[in-house]
């Protein structure tokens, strides 16, 4: 949820700006209107994110999983037999810290990859230069190591 609330600080700004105006124009409305949107904007966001975890269709989305990752696609897999690709094309960006991958594919949608599940540090490279290759990590962001 905190990715998402960086992608959209101006959602957070506006508001605020909005009580702002309580200081020309003095009103409690502006306060009280402002505040209800940033509540109710988290409130909408926290019950999203808590009811994706309900819902029977996305019970595949928190059991272990096995990835097989080349440059065509990420192949996610919960057994031999099932498995849901995703294609380069679908990750919008990339973001690597010290100790983990966050694949972003849409606002709420995304992969994050520990760096525990990679076997070797080859792998870890691996993924830097397929990121790479795709344009969805910079040379820099992809310094951090590994240990």
């Amino acid at each position: 949820m905190l990715e998402l609330l960086k992608k959209q600080w101006w959602f957070i700004f506006g508001p605020i700006a909005l009580a702002c105006l309580a200081f020309i124009w003095p009103s409690w409305w502006f306060i009280s209107i402002a505040i209800l949107i940033v509540v109710l904007y988290l409130l909408f966001w926290a019950v999203q994110f808590a009811g994706v975890t309900q819902v029977e269709q996305n019970k595949m989305l928190f059991e272990k999983m096995a990835y097989e990752i080349d440059g065509r696609q990420i192949l996610m897999k919960i057994n031999e037999r099932q498995g849901m690709p995703v294609s380069w094309d679908m990750i919008k960006n990339a973001k690597k810290t010290k100790d983990h991958y966050l694949l972003s594919l849409s606002k709420a949608q995304f992969i994050f990859l520990p760096f525990n599940i990679f076997t070797n540090p080859n792998d870890l490279k691996m993924m830097d230069t397929y990121l790479k290759r795709k344009n969805l990590l910079a040379d820099s962001a992809s310094k951090t190591t590994v240990g």
